[in-house]
């Protein structure tokens, strides 16, 4: 278990490995899908057949008859798909929601798509969505996402019913407070952000391309595991067979792929966790009072964990370990998702990318975002709506009826009938959105509320609606800001050219082959660049030189090469061997854009390590 005086220890082996050692795996022909080694850096691979989600024991015949599905009498009111055998290809081929559009646009926004021994109901209509999402309980339960779910989840509240999930969804919500996640956007967002530009300057250096959809994965699987388990997967740095078995069951195919080695080995880390700190809680005799109430935070450890923990909440190890994993698949999928959309948007859009970065600049003024300020970013916030809106995650919905209903529009639907409520259709569909198809950022005013269900009438569905609404929604929106703000504020990105960025589904919509891009750290912006007059001295040495401005130093005569370090309170940056001409230094584009010298932040350290050709190497410590 990680120390109590650090979020970044090192991942402890024993759970992790123990489990490969003892049991080799055996070599398999296993489906692309769970090929989640990581690419090497270069040129993007050549486009494959995407492999869908759909089994095809779910798919094995279609009919466009009415009488196959409902008897000789029809009376839902309901259009049948006239799906063909081609038809069934796509839908097993690669993006199951594409093919679904399609057919809205030829038999309108409600229809029934028969499938062998199975039809679904499918939703693209606002008013349809709103009605079946605000009756949960009641008139819908989950339904088929549950049964194909439940090997990995258990008894989790993502996929729990009825009492159950009202007594989980109770327990964990109070976790996510604003206290909470205040703490988290400074000690996990912004940090793991700021170690992913490391890693994407260094792959820069070399003149590499850049996988961005697997990076982003990669922080966003660091991100959860710290603020649930205050765990570091460490995954842009280091690979484990638990990061592997993760990866694996978040694109898994349903009923097509036994998972049953990497559920185990999910698990078993999970229940190693809870444990330790349980044992942890146990020890200190930790216990939310009631003065703290729901704002507790435990300041060497603030994770979910932690906090559903120390309220002393009667439930079982394994009932907190399926609660747990429901949220570490939803959360480390779904924002890794939204960040390589966005990403991948803004880059074929130099103007918008532009707008985004100056928003940034302006707002943060070269520091890290906090969650204050993260609500000034509003231009950025609605270029991830609008990356939303065009790529939702999860691209559909799925609900079963429990009783006869009613719908919008005079349809009916039996008690038993699947329905898959397409949010691709609802965001994309030119009945409901202007230029439903282009990025337009700006649809959404940045005056205005951020854009949801409740504000657009159900028109804008990314996190669902109703009971069932995804609890984790403003934590996904502030890790996606974040982690996309500094990337920003540091970076430049371009798509490398000739791509072929197709869309397959796992559990959100991801690329068939990556997204490769080329990065280079990002100038700072000359309106950004300031001038100090602040002069820095050294006892040991006669050395006296003022920062001029962010890339070059005024350096004494006799003073010809040096090699100098800089660090601050919030990051530490290398900068490479600078020669001096003219009484200046200029040093190579390497330096994080975090470190400031104009001297405006009076806390700043700055500690100088010196080398040159006319003494050892020593350090200095100055404060602005």
């Amino acid at each position: 278990m990680p120390s109590s005086s650090s979020l970044f220890p090192s991942p402890p082996i024993t759970i992790l490995d123990r489990h490969y050692r003892e049991r080799p795996p055996r070599r398999r022909n296993a489906s692309p899908l769970l090929a989640v080694k990581k690419t090497a850096d270069g040129p993007p691979p050549s486009a494959k057949t995407p492999t869908s989600w759909v089994s095809p024991d779910w798919l094995t015949s279609v009919s466009n008859s009415v009488a196959s599905v409902l008897g000789p009498k029809d009376e839902s009111n309901i259009p049948v798909a006239g799906a063909k055998l081609e038809d069934v290809s796509e839908l097993l081929g690669g993006a199951l929601f594409l093919p679904l559009f399609k057919w809205m646009n030829q038999y309108g926004p409600i229809y029934r798509l028969a499938a062998g021994p199975r039809n679904f109901v499918v939703v693209s209509d606002p008013s349809i969505a709103r009605h079946v999402l605000r009756n949960y309980g009641t008139k819908y339960g989950k339904g088929l996402v549950a049964e194909v779910s439940e090997f990995l989840f258990g008894s989790g509240f993502a996929i729990a019913e009825d009492s159950l999930w009202t007594v989980r969804r109770r327990a964990v919500v109070p976790s996510l407070h604003k206290k909470f996640l205040s703490v988290i956007v400074e000690r996990v967002f912004c940090r793991c952000a700021e170690r992913l530009v490391e890693k994407l300057k260094s792959d820069a250096m070399a003149g590499d391309s850049v996988n961005m959809e697997e990076k982003f994965s990669q922080l966003t699987l660091d991100v959860i595991g710290l603020a649930l388990f205050n765990y570091n997967f460490d995954s842009l740095t280091s690979n484990s067979p638990v990061i592997d078995a993760i990866n694996a069951l978040c694109k898994i195919i349903p009923r097509q792929i036994k998972a049953e080695r990497a559920v185990s080995l999910i698990r078993e880390t999970v229940e190693g966790l809870i444990a330790k700190c349980r044992d942890m809680v146990e020890s200190q005799g930790e216990r939310i009072g009631e003065e703290e109430g729901d704002d507790y935070v435990n300041e060497n450890d603030p994770s979910v964990l932690r906090f559903l923990l120390a309220s002393r909440e009667e439930v079982s190890s394994s009932q907190l370990r399926d609660d747990l994993l429901s949220m570490l698949v939803a959360g480390h999928e779904t924002t890794g998702s939204v960040l390589t959309w966005t990403c991948y948007l803004l880059s074929k859009d130099g103007s918008l990318l532009r707008k985004a970065q100056e928003e940034v600049d302006r707002v943060l003024q070269g520091k890290l975002p906090t969650y204050e300020s993260v609500k000034n970013l509003r231009f950025l916030t609605n270029c991830i709506m609008e990356s939303m809106r065009l790529y939702p995650h999860p691209p559909v919905l799925l609900r079963r009826a429990r009783v006869a209903d009613t719908l919008p529009g005079n349809y009916k639907v039996e008690p038993g009938q699947d329905i898959m409520i397409s949010v691709y259709n609802i965001h994309r569909s030119s009945q409901v959105w202007d230029r439903a198809e282009e990025f337009v950022p700006d649809r959404f005013d940045v005056a205005g509320p951020v854009p949801n269900e409740t504000n657009t009438d159900f028109k804008f569905i990314p996190f669902s609606g109703g009971p069932r609404k995804c609890v984790g929604d403003q934590f996904a929106l502030l890790e996606a800001t974040v982690g996309l703000a500094v990337v920003l504020q540091r970076l430049d990105f371009e798509l490398v050219p000739d791509q072929i960025i197709g869309m397959t589904t796992g559990a959100t919509i991801h690329t068939t082959n990556g997204l490769f891009m080329k990065v280079s750290p990002r100038r700072t912006p000359s309106y950004m660049r300031q001038k100090s007059n602040k002069r820095l001295s050294c006892s040991k040495e006669k050395f006296d030189f003022r920062f001029s401005d962010f890339h070059a130093l005024q350096i004494p005569k006799g003073w010809d090469r040096l090699v100098l370090s800089l660090e601050t309170g919030k990051s530490i940056s290398k900068l490479e061997k600078a020669i001096v001409r003219n009484g200046s230094c200029q040093w190579r584009e390497s330096v994080s854009e975090s470190i400031y010298l104009s001297g405006d932040d009076e806390a700043a350290v700055v500690k100088i390590v010196v080398s040159t050709v006319r003494c050892r190497s020593q350090s200095l410590f100055f404060r602005f």
